[in-house]
């Protein structure tokens, strides 16, 4: 049964290893990079509150499935920093370097909240339609709600790289009002703006979670009212937009606070 959902985004900086440091005691609270790492493991807090099974969405090249014996390493990113999407096999599957990002994040994530959780991984091609990833989305509901037992779904995905000169793609003028657009879609749990993102100019914006905020959207179409939204951080401190919040179904509790 489904019944709760996570949006986190991807980059690797999450993990402290990959900063050059572990935060220790003291570590300034207004850094940018911790808060957002705080506000990711809180996402995730929830999400292991809740179920210990989760489906992982996120956007690669092309279409791809993973299931709980995948192991990973961060070392492409700058540190060995092994992951696995779940606790059977750990030490029998040789870790994958060339793991998707989306993938590495929600096994590290797994392994700070709940190591006994056991996740599977659904990326969608990034070229994938609006339709196609509504359709996805409801069909993935509808698989979460016929089962007995709570699942979770983690949505992992990155806004807009392109809202500063210093962003992995330079600025483009037009990302300001795009981001902004997003963060209120995704804030109210707009299945109609969330829907309507425009896969072309997404991507000239490099807006690399635009498939998978709309397989959120798909999620929870079948419901009578928007999803209830609790927004644990927007931002975009390196020129990407960055958005982390739990989604419940309409007329549940537990969604705004």
């Amino acid at each position: 049964m489904f019944s709760i959902a996570a949006l986190v985004p991807s980059p690797p900086m999450l993990v402290p290893e990959l900063c050059g440091r572990v935060p220790v005691s003291g570590s300034d609270p207004d850094d940018p990079t911790l808060v957002l790492r705080a506000a990711a493991l809180d996402a995730a807090t929830a999400l292991a509150a809740t179920a210990d099974r989760w489906i992982v969405v996120g956007v690669d090249s092309h279409d791809r499935i993973y299931g709980p014996a995948t192991r990973g390493t961060f070392r492409g990113f700058g540190a060995d920093v092994v992951v696995g999407l779940g606790p059977v096999g750990a030490d029998l599957v040789p870790a994958d370097a060339q793991l998707p990002l989306p993938v590495l994040i929600a096994g590290w994530l797994r392994e700070q909240v709940g190591p006994r959780i056991s996740v599977r991984s659904r990326l969608f091609a990034a070229d994938s339609s609006p339709a196609e990833c509504a359709a996805a989305g409801a069909a993935l509901r509808v698989e979460l709600d016929s089962e007995p037992d709570p699942c979770a779904v983690l949505v992992v995905g990155d806004g807009a790289a392109t809202l500063t000169v210093g962003a992995p793609g330079y600025l483009d003028e037009r990302a300001h009002v795009v981001q902004h657009e997003l963060d209120a879609a995704l804030r109210a749990g707009s299945r109609t703006r969330l829907a309507a993102l425009d896969p072309r100019l997404c991507a000239a914006l490099l807006v690399d979670g635009r498939a998978a905020y709309q397989v959120l959207g798909g999620l929870f179409a079948a419901d009578s009212a928007d999803p209830r939204v609790r927004t644990l951080y927007q931002g975009a401190p390196y020129g990407v937009g960055y958005d982390v919040s739990v989604w419940r179904p309409g007329g549940q509790e537990g969604g705004d606070e």
